[in-house]
C-alpha cells in the first residue's frame, strides 16, 4: 500500500526537498502541498492523505490551528510536525493539539521516512527529553487534567514509564508483566485521560503535575 502524504510549509525550498525525499520511496507519495495553514484543510479533504507534514509557523493560519482543524475531521490524517527548533513552544502546542510527534528540518532523510511510516501505522513519535524540556517551561499544577486521579497504581506506573519514552516491550520488562498487560494499561491510561495517543498522555502527565519535568 502506498502512503499518501501532504506537505504544509511556507518555504518553497523546504517543500521541494521534502517532496524529493518522500517521492523517492516506492511506498510513499506526495499528493499535495500547501504554503499556508489555511490551505491545508481543503487540500486534505480533497486528497485524503495518511500523513500531513506540518510546519508550525505559517502565515494567516499557523500549524497549531491547522492541526486542530484537521483532527476535528471524521477521518483525520496523522500530523507530523516539522520544525526548525526543537525548543519552539509552538511545537508543544501542536503536540497538545494532537500532532503525533515532531521532527527537525535537519533530520536525516532515512529518519524522516521512518517517522512518516511510524505515525501512519498509528504510533507516536516521542522525544522524551525534548518534551520534558518544553513542559518545564509551562505552568502546571494538580487537577489541571481530568482523569489523572482515576488512574490505578499500576496505570500510574505505566504512565511514568511512558514519559521516559519506553515502548510497550520495555515497560513490560521493567514491570515484569506481559506486553498484552501493558497494552491494556496503556489503553486505559489514554481512555481515562481523554488522550488521542501516547504523546498527549505524556503531556497530560506533566501538565497535571503527576510527573515533574525537573
Amino acid at each position: 500500500m502506498t502512503l499518501r502524504v501532504v506537505i504544509a510549509d511556507d518555504e518553497d525550498l523546504i517543500r521541494a526537498g521534502l517532496r524529493i525525499i518522500i517521492d523517492a520511496e516506492p511506498d510513499l507519495t506526495v499528493v499535495g502541498e500547501a504554503a499556508d495553514g489555511a490551505a491545508v484543510l481543503p487540500l486534505v479533504r480533497r486528497e485524503r492523505p495518511d500523513v500531513v507534514l506540518m510546519d508550525v509557523r505559517m502565515p494567516a493560519l499557523d500549524g497549531i490551528q491547522a492541526t486542530e482543524r484537521l483532527l476535528a475531521l471524521d477521518a483525520p490524517p496523522k500530523v507530523l510536525v516539522v520544525t526548525t527548533f526543537e525548543n519552539d513552544d509552538h511545537v508543544y502546542d501542536a503536540l497538545r493539539a494532537g500532532a503525533s510527534g515532531f521532527l527537525l528540518k535537519r533530520t536525516r532523510p532515512d529518519d524522516l521516512i521512518k517517522a512518516v511510516k511510524l505515525v501512519a501505522a498509528g504510533e507516536s513519535l516521542l522525544f522524551p527529553a525534548a518534551i520534558r524540556a518544553l513542559a518545564g517551561r509551562r505552568p502546571r499544577g494538580p487537577g489541571r487534567v481530568a482523569g489523572i486521579d482515576r488512574l490505578t497504581g499500576r496505570e500510574g506506573d505505566v504512565l511514568r514509564l511512558m514519559t521516559k519514552g519506553l515502548s510497550n516491550y520495555e515497560i513490560a520488562a521493567e514491570l515484569v508483566v506481559s506486553q498484552e498487560t501493558v497494552k491494556t494499561h496503556v489503553g486505559n491510561v489514554l481512555a481515562k485521560l481523554g488522550a488521542r495517543d501516547r504523546t498527549q498522555a505524556v503531556i497530560a502527565a506533566y501538565e497535571s503535575g503527576f510527573v515533574s519535568p525537573r
